[in-house]
């Protein structure tokens, strides 16, 4: 019998796995996800299935799905990924992790086969989420797309619904380089007669999306063009929204507990789809959509989506790693009052970083860093990049000694943003204390001590 530990480390190394490998572990077909399903006789058919898609934002409307159906009182099952700290993050009911032991019965069970067919990490993964959901008879499974979506290996699931968040240009070397063709490749999750719920209008990716839905003969909903999110006026209450539908008050005071800007945009498309829930016979009252809306963090575990980590000085880290997550995130620092800005940032190797580094504000003080996976971009390379355009930063091999030197020089008035990658984000909650660094030297050096049994 395996250890939870020992079967981790053959999924991440035995298995190509693209957040750790990149290109190798792209599958360019579902021949290998459709051949497990019918070696697991076919898990994907035993629950229903709402299928998330999007360049950005996918999670969070997944979470906040899988958080309102629970509180209507259903059973969910939840795939994401990627994991920001422990692998069973990916696989979840009701917002509680798939055990350890389910993760190494399976694998053992199915070993001989993912070596056999040559399975990719990802693949097996949603073979365990879909075998796991079965045999926990969930009513319904929030499933999010890995990466584009006709192709994706989620994409053997027959949907009462379908969600594409919105499009930007990421991925580019495998879906395509323009809005376009980016659409395209993510409008391969709409199904005949199924309806779709676009989460954001723009002209070069609507005719897509409307085109697919005709072929499909689907009924297709754009979010934006339906709710628009208002903020309310309370000064000492964030995060609290209007909703309204067309040029009249939907539900007002609507408390949201993730923060950011962009959440406004993801909040329209939740809503959007809830009424197609609604209308396709799912019983989702008023209160458990508030409520899930509320409350996401708290029952589904979601983190790093502006998440906050200290007060004195007010850090926060975020996931976003792309041009859009980026522009969004500037955004909402716009919003913000602070002494100084301190921007610690890391990235992968195959993101457009030196685009990236020029929308990230000039008046700021950078830390540049590398997320702990085979891709993460050397900090050395990506501090020399920044000061070609004006973000002169000093380097460090890893995020705690980032954040280390922001300790050092941050005043109780500042602000202090991680971010670049969900990889960064997934190192700093895995391994930094941020409240620990945050305490004087000597005591620092006391808490050590005793942990250490000194």
């Amino acid at each position: 019998m395996s250890t939870y530990k020992q079967t981790l480390e053959y999924l991440f190394h035995a298995l190509p796995a693209y957040h750790r490998v990149g290109a190798a572990a792209y599958k360019a077909n579902l021949d290998n996800t459709l051949c497990m399903m019918e070696h697991l006789d076919h898990p994907e058919r035993a629950f229903k299935v709402i299928h998330v898609a999007g360049t950005n934002g996918k999670g969070s409307v997944s979470h906040m799905l899988a958080a309102i159906l629970h509180r209507a009182g259903y059973k969910v099952g939840l795939y994401t990924s990627p994991h920001l700290v422990d692998f069973r993050e990916r696989v979840r009911i009701n917002g509680h992790m798939v055990s350890r032991q389910y993760v190494i019965a399976f694998v053992e069970k199915h070993r001989q086969f993912f070596e056999q067919r040559q399975l990719s990490f990802f693949e097996m993964t949603v073979g365990l989420a879909f075998d796991y959901f079965r045999a926990k008879q969930v009513d319904v499974a929030v499933v999010e797309v890995g990466m584009g979506g006709r192709l994706d290996s989620t994409n053997v699931v027959s949907p009462d619904l379908s969600i594409i968040t919105n499009i930007g240009l990421d991925h580019t070397q495998f879906l395509g380089n323009t809005l376009a063709a980016i659409a395209a490749e993510k409008a391969g999750i709409i199904k005949p007669h199924v309806p779709v719920v676009i989460g954001e209008t723009h002209p070069e990716t609507a005719p897509v999306f409307k085109e697919a839905a005709k072929r499909c003969q689907s009924t297709i909903v754009f979010a934006d063009q339906q709710y628009q999110i208002i903020d309310r006026d309370e000064a000492d209450v964030m995060e609290l929204v209007d909703i309204c539908r067309g040029d009249k008050s939907f539900l007002k005071s609507i408390r949201m507990q993730l923060g950011g800007v962009y959440q406004r945009k993801n909040l329209a498309t939740v809503c959007a789809a809830w009424q197609a829930l609604l209308s396709l016979g799912y019983t989702i009252s008023t209160k458990a959509f508030r409520n899930g809306v509320a409350h996401v963090v708290d029952d589904t575990g979601l983190r790093g989506r502006w998440e906050q980590l200290a007060v004195r000085p007010r850090i926060f880290c975020e996931t976003a790693h792309n041009v859009d997550g980026i522009v969004q995130l500037v955004d909402k620092l716009t919003t913000m009052k602070f002494r100084r800005l301190h921007i610690v940032y890391g990235c992968v190797n195959d993101k457009d970083y030196s685009h990236i580094l020029r929308l990230l504000p000039e008046k700021a003080i950078y830390y540049y860093t590398r997320p702990s996976v085979e891709r993460g971009l050397d900090e050395k390379i990506l501090a020399e990049t920044a000061s070609t355009v004006s973000r002169q930063g000093e380097a460090y091999p890893d995020v705690r000694s980032a954040l280390e030197a922001v300790c050092r020089h941050a005043g109780a008035r500042d602000l202090v943003i991680v971010t670049g990658s969900i990889f960064l984000v997934a190192d700093l909650l895995a391994n930094v204390n941020v409240k620990e660094l945050l305490l004087p030297r000597a005591m620092r050096k006391k808490i050590e001590r005793n942990s250490n049994g000194q």
